[in-house]
């Protein structure tokens, strides 16, 4: 909750700059496949430690844990323990819920061009221009508007159009 909550409040302000909104859905997707991979044994310890603080019992963790997988409890039972099926069948599970309904809601093609895209706008004169993104855009998105050739020359034209610009604006801010 902790990770998607600043996400969250990104994407309910309407003022929010949708490329720095784009940035935060890759960098919450990151942060959350890094809890499933390497932070179960530090939640499980502050989960743990928190029990502890309040009174709550614990239950032990290395008990079995028997789940029945047939409509009724002595079919197919399968025995594990109480830590692998929290740590397997619930906390992974929701975590995966969690990644799946941010790659279907944003998809991954979707979070690339937009920042690319973003190169081309003009407002903030100048500041997001990128001639890498421009290639990049034209390369992996239209290639069949563009040969190799044409990308290569692009790339030159571009820096051309660059410095051009940013000798317009020098003279503009004298």
């Amino acid at each position: 909750m902790g990770i998607t909550n600043i996400l969250c409040q990104a994407l309910q302000q309407h003022s929010q700059d949708l490329l720095n909104a784009m940035h935060l859905v890759s960098t919450t997707k990151s942060l959350i496949q890094k809890l499933r991979d390497d932070e179960w044994k530090r939640l499980l310890a502050s989960v743990t430690s928190f029990c502890g603080q309040h009174e709550i019992d614990i239950p032990d963790l290395n008990a079995c844990y028997t789940k029945a997988r047939g409509r009724y409890r002595h079919q197919d039972e399968v025995l594990t323990t109480i830590e692998h099926y929290l740590r397997i069948d619930i906390f992974t599970v929701a975590i995966d819920f969690q990644l799946q309904e941010l790659n279907s809601r944003f998809y991954e093609l979707t979070t690339n061009l937009l920042p690319l895209s973003s190169a081309l706008k003009s407002k903030d004169a100048f500041r997001s221009f990128k001639i890498r993104d421009i290639c990049n855009l034209a390369e992996n998105y239209y290639p069949q508007n563009f040969t190799k050739q044409e990308i290569h020359l692009l790339k030159h034209q571009l820096q051309h159009y660059e410095l051009d610009v940013t000798k317009y604006l020098d003279f503009q801010n004298m």
